[in-house]
């Protein structure tokens, strides 16, 4: 795992590798349509669960939900090497974030996504408002010259 353009204002991707299991597959060789979303999952956990969290920002991984996927399919991911999955933040607002994906499969552009994260109380699991804190990190990962 690793964050790119590491202390530029704005504009960073977090990158990560997710290996693709065997029984990622499908009858026609390659990932299945589901499977994909698993490797988003993978990819997002150990940007929030894991790094995010080495930031001070551990709420996150008391409850964030996902509210909205939509998958774009560009080349078929094959068993073999990990696939490089790239995140940034898409949109944010004060109680959900966007976060957008590109999958690399080898030098092959496989997929584009996008996930709406919306944050739960632990406690009642009904929607809350992202911190200060939670915005400021998250809005480094915003493109550069986009708004919050």
């Amino acid at each position: 795992m690793r964050s790119s353009n590491e202390g530029a204002p704005g504009g960073r991707r977090y990158v990560t590798r997710v290996p693709v299991r065997w029984s990622d597959m499908d009858a026609y060789g390659h990932v299945n349509n589901a499977r994909t979303l698993t490797l988003l999952e993978e990819a997002r956990v150990d940007w929030l669960f894991l790094s995010a969290k080495t930031e001070g920002l551990g709420r996150l991984t008391d409850g964030v939900v996902v509210a909205r996927v939509t998958v774009d399919y560009r080349h078929p991911i094959t068993f073999g090497d990990p696939v490089e999955i790239s995140m940034g933040v898409a949109a944010l607002g004060n109680a959900s974030f966007t976060i957008d994906y590109q999958v690399r499969a080898g030098e092959q552009l496989a997929v584009n996504a996008t996930t709406v994260m919306v944050p739960v109380d632990a406690d009642t699991f009904r929607p809350r408002r992202l911190t200060a804190a939670e915005i400021a990190y998250l809005a480094d990962f915003l493109p550069i010259g986009a708004e919050s």
